[in-house]
């Protein structure tokens, strides 16, 4: 799969598929994480989903994902398709997706920006306290998977290329902004624990 065409195929389906499912679930109290997952052969949308917390503090965009995945009839091998997340995977979800089976997944924003630009700590504090890793710590590439984040995609594109995905890039990172501040105002009347 050329790069190009990945990295805006995942900008759009984060845009057009699981952003419009994560403004819903966070004007039901949950937090901003979505993912979803696409064919290798076509980058077609098998499913997209987001976090939904309030009904379950498992179900975080990645792992309510899967449950929704594993809840259909009929479903693709995991070796067969891409598992795309908005924030990269916490400790928990990292290890649902290699449960799975899936030897890949990409995502938009880092554990870094999870603390830093969404004010939830949890992953990195996970990842200190309970494996004693630092942000990033993890491999990752390894034998189950390989994983990148989308910017890694597209930093060697060409310049127009680049371009075009920094405006997208800009447009998707402002409507999370929004969400975020209307969770974190809202935060303290949900029963999540870890809010």
């Amino acid at each position: 799969m050329a790069q190009p065409e990945l990295a805006g195929r995942l900008l759009d389906v984060i845009e057009q598929d699981i952003l419009p499912l994560t403004e819903k679930g966070v004007a039901a109290g949950n937090k901003v994480f979505g993912a979803a997952i696409l064919n290798k052969s076509d980058l077609s949308l098998v499913l997209a989903e987001t976090n939904n917390e309030t009904e379950n503090p498992l179900w975080h965009g990645e792992v309510h994902t899967l449950k929704r995945f594993y809840e259909m009839a009929q479903k693709p091998d995991t070796r067969d398709l891409i598992f795309l997340s908005t924030h990269e995977p916490c400790s928990m979800c990292l290890s649902a997706i290699t449960w799975a089976g899936f030897d890949n997944f990409y995502y938009f924003f880092s554990h870094e920006d999870s603390r830093d630009s969404f004010s939830i700590p949890h992953d990195l504090k996970i990842l200190k306290e309970v494996f004693l890793l630092e942000p990033g710590g993890y491999a990752q590439n390894n034998a189950f998977w390989t994983s990148s984040s989308i910017a890694a995609l597209a930093k060697d594109l060409d310049e127009a290329t680049q371009q075009r995905l920094a405006v997208q890039d800009a447009r998707i990172r402002d409507r999370y902004q929004r969400l975020s501040d209307s969770y974190q105002s809202g935060k303290n009347d949900n029963a999540i624990p870890l809010n």
